[in-house]
């Protein structure tokens, strides 16, 4: 072919597929604009958990009572939260991974179509922490998962037909998947975990259309396994200079380094910037991996389109304490002082609420959420935490009283954000721990941990709460203590009403402004899971959770593993190991709604986006 020809078939292709690039995230923004369906895995792409629903206020939440109720036929934890998309609610489970359709049109909601990939069971011990899945993406006509043993898969939303399946990391080396993916333009983002295997953490997109890897970005390595090039903003002296992602690390331990990437995803369309954040690194013991260890425990925000970093910061440099970095990052615009600021909300398993300009990077608030004692606070011209040396561990001996532990003050489960009361809503831990570093080799698809962690209740011994969050000063406004951890998700609604759920399974709705718990409900076993709102084809607002209990919080019940001894389940025995004196096994997704009497403003039966009546 000549190269006039090579041109022109290069323009043509480039004209053809323009429209869809443009298109995927449009359609998208669009459907999140509809305050009706719940499109994504946090309902918009900035994470809020916001919905603009308003049917359920603070004044008749008392009113709510179950619609109906569905059991996943699974056992195991589940997290996340299901989709709307027109009047198909889908819903996923942790391993087998089965994915429901179910038809709101009907009485009951009865499933339209099942799907349970094929998995070899042998992947269920490589997970470290319960096989639990964080849901599902929407995009394209549609429904795209990520199975335990580390493939995506993509789905026909109407019929669940398999369109086609990527293989992103092979179980047998420690590569699992328990993320949701996230759909950007005409790609489909996915994570990988494992990093309690030693495995090299990465970002992935893949085509939509064929499943065909775009682009791949690791989180430790030379910038170019990176994606870090020219455009890359570091706005913190230790974190400029070439190849960090090896000259950060003793020897070759960047290669079993760990930052894997199992949290949330979110994404700013005015700036092009995918956000996410990386895990601990490899191993657990700090004293094999001298240095910063970068770019564990690192946010990242990248250019969808190529992957390539825009900027990164690193929150916890050379982890000694595995606080893992994957919680998400919310997305909104705050008024600080007299400026308004592009922020970023992280709230991170260190126990230190972020607020940080998500244009560059720049820390604006850094303020501890809970109780901390690793660490004096954060330095605001470095970026660098101040840490106590007392409570750095080591493999030298046991180091006490660390708060928060590692499982933090925070881990996956979401906050929400409002902005009508520019608060958010933060489901916390309150746990500390003694921990002390082991040495330990490298053997590929082994366990790759290397401490002994004991976990224990913190001060003023509750397990738990739900705090109400000032972001643009750093400061609690109300808290809600519970007896177990608050390790299912946050919703908040413009009813000024903020739902979430317990490890003793029960669902809570709370005053917004004033932390009032104004109603709750005891589901059919812990929740770990997020709740979710929608509006049926019938014109009323639901609230949707699941529950199921387990995750690491409940990995003694989940995995049944006794209680003997507190360092079990990578020591979260040591807290937790009296959960199944209150709930019990069981995957039950459970749908409220208010009585007919309750819903005057119910508004009419919504039409079907353009995308589903294609269907």
């Amino acid at each position: 072919m000549s190269m006039v020809k090579r041109l022109w078939v290069i323009l043509v292709v480039a004209w053809v597929l323009l429209p869809s690039l443009v298109y995927g995230s449009e359609e998208l923004i669009k459907m999140s604009q509809d305050e009706k369906q719940w499109v994504m895995p946090a309902r918009d792409y900035a994470n809020t958990r916001f919905s603009p629903l308003k049917q359920i206020t603070t004044e008749n939440v008392k009113n709510l009572r179950v619609a109906w109720t569905f059991s996943t036929g699974v056992l195991r934890g589940h997290e996340g939260a299901p989709l709307v998309i027109g009047d198909t609610m889908y819903v996923h489970t942790a391993f087998p991974n089965h994915v429901y359709a179910l038809d709101l049109t009907k009485e009951g909601a009865p499933i339209k179509w099942k799907y349970t990939p094929t998995q070899d069971p042998a992947v269920i011990p490589i997970a470290c922490c319960d096989v639990v899945n964080r849901g599902l993406a929407y995009g394209h006509g549609m429904i795209f998962l990520n199975t335990l043993d580390a493939t995506t898969v993509a789905l026909d939303a109407k019929t669940g037909k398999e369109i086609w399946r990527v293989q992103q990391g092979d179980f047998k080396k420690g590569m699992t998947m328990t993320g949701a993916p996230l759909v950007i333009k005409n790609v489909v983002i996915s994570g990988i975990s494992g990093g309690e295997f030693g495995v090299r953490g990465f970002v992935t997109a893949n085509d939509v259309a064929t499943g065909r890897q775009v682009w791949r970005a690791y989180s430790a390595g030379p910038d170019s396994d990176v994606l870090i090039g020219p455009d890359f903003v570091a706005p913190y002296p230790d974190h400029q200079g070439k190849d960090l992602g090896v000259t950060t690390w003793q020897g070759d331990e960047w290669k079993r380094g760990g930052g894997t990437t199992w949290g949330w995803y979110s994404y700013d369309p005015e700036l092009n910037l995918l956000y996410y954040s990386t895990g601990n690194p490899g191993t657990w013991n700090p004293d094999q991996r001298p240095g910063d260890n970068k770019w564990s425990m690192t946010i990242f925000a990248r250019n969808p389109d190529t992957g390539m970093a825009k900027w990164a910061y690193q929150m916890t440099p050379h982890d000694a304490w595995d606080y893992d970095g994957v919680n998400e990052n919310i997305l909104a615009d705050l008024k600080i002082g007299d400026k308004t600021v592009k922020a970023l909300m992280h709230f991170d398993r260190n126990g230190f609420g972020y607020t940080i300009d998500r244009t560059n990077g720049k820390l604006i608030v850094a303020k501890p959420y809970g109780p901390v004692n690793w660490a004096k606070g954060i330095d605001l011209n470095t970026g660098r935490p101040i840490e106590d040396p007392a409570k750095r561990t080591s493999s030298k001996g046991n180091t006490k009283d660390i708060c928060p532990a590692a499982i933090g003050f925070k881990d996956q489960q979401p906050a929400a954000y409002s902005p009508q009361t520019g608060l958010v809503y933060v489901p916390t831990n309150n746990i500390c721990m003694d921990y002390e570093g082991v040495e330990v080799k490298y053997s590929e698809g082994q366990p790759y941990v290397g401490a002994i962690v004991r976990m224990y209740p913190g001060p003023g011994g509750h397990r738990g709460a739900l705090i109400a969050w000032d972001p643009t000063k750093g400061e609690k406004v109300w808290e809600i203590k519970e007896n177990l951890a608050a390790y299912g998700g946050a919703l908040v609604t413009a009813g000024d009403v903020v739902f979430y759920g317990t490890m003793e399974g029960w669902l809570k709705a709370v005053n917004a402004k004033t932390g009032e718990v104004l109603w709750k409900f005891k589901t059919p076993s812990g929740i770990i899971g997020n709740p979710m709102t929608y509006v049926g084809p019938d014109g009323k607002q639901y609230v949707a959770i699941l529950s199921g209990v387990g995750g690491w919080a409940g990995i003694g019940i989940a995995a049944g593993i006794g209680a003997e001894d507190p360092t079990a389940g990578l020591g979260a025995l040591g807290a937790f190991g009296d959960v199944d004196k209150v709930t019990t096994l069981g995957g039950v997704l459970t749908v409220f709604s208010l009585p007919d009497t309750q819903t005057a403003s119910a508004q009419p039966a919504q039409a079907q986006p353009a995308e589903e009546k294609k269907q």
